[in-house]
């Protein structure tokens, strides 16, 4: 598969899972929902699949994370009641944080085999692409920890204050974010 198509197609694989997560916002949407991520997911997967080179090594690797991926995801689902969902959600989705984090530290350990590098080094854009995407699931694994915590009342659910801040200091900075 050429690089045109897979960037085309893992984009409305994004759509899908923008649309998913705006169809899981309400219970009455959520049917849809689910169905635009196993749909995204799907894509993304056979994108992935067309345009790798298939052997067994990666056959294999592909099919034991489906099976501990899965077999983990049915076993929890199986096991959780419905009390327990957001701190379920907030769990889940910080492993999402850790492998965005995770998919940036490969790509920068092994740069060629994401094409990202070049004869002197690692293609500027990228770096700028894997500082961002390291950034941001570094935050988001942080903050649905701290979810999970809080919700399932591990946590106080009291604001978190840095050392040495204090509340007025706090108002003064989020005074001048606002500006």
């Amino acid at each position: 598969m050429n690089a045109a198509l897979a960037s085309v197609l893992y984009l409305v694989s994004g759509v899908l899972f923008i649309l998913a997560l705006r169809g899981l916002s309400s219970p009455e949407t959520s049917r849809r929902g689910n169905t635009f991520g196993m749909l995204g997911m799907a894509l993304a997967i056979g994108v992935t699949l067309a345009s790798v080179e298939l052997n067994e090594v990666t056959v294999g690797i592909i099919l034991l994370g489906l099976a501990l991926g899965g077999g983990a995801g049915a076993y929890i689902a199986g096991k959780i009641k419905m009390t327990a969902m957001p701190q379920l959600v907030a769990a889940f989705h910080s492993l999402v944080g850790l492998a965005a984090v995770a998919v940036a530290a490969a790509a920068i350990y092994a740069p060629e085999s994401f094409h990202i590098a070049t004869a002197d080094g690692v293609k500027v854009q990228s770096l700028i692409e894997l500082s961002i995407g390291t950034a941001i699931g570094a935050i988001t694994f942080t903050g649905s920890v701290i979810a999970f915590a809080k919700l399932n009342g591990n946590m106080s659910g009291a604001p978190i204050m840095l050392p040495g801040a204090t509340s007025s200091t706090a108002r003064s900075r989020l005074a001048l974010w606002r500006w």
